[in-house]
């Protein structure tokens, strides 16, 4: 789509072709919705991320050996304004 114009559609006419409208998104079009022939937003695809899953943080964490202690939950729970 690079150096491409954007397809536009006056907003009677996005209203009326929305599913279509989206489906060219889906397949990577940018769209261009105008009011009296001025430009006032776009519609374009998302990019989301992958999701690893559980277990993606393995072998990158390194837990000391008190990290869940006493002192570091009440450490944490002051931090957050948690604390009597």
């Amino acid at each position: 789509m690079a150096g491409e114009a954007a397809a536009q559609f006056n907003i009677h006419d996005a209203k009326t072709n929305l599913s279509r409208i989206i489906e060219r998104v889906e397949h990577g079009e940018e769209i261009v919705i105008s009011r009296a022939g001025t430009p006032v937003a776009k519609v374009i695809p998302l990019r989301r991320a992958a999701r690893t899953g559980r277990g993606s943080l393995r072998g990158t964490l390194d837990l000391t050996e008190d990290w869940d202690s006493e002192e570091t939950n009440d450490a944490i729970a002051r931090d957050f304004g948690l604390s009597g």
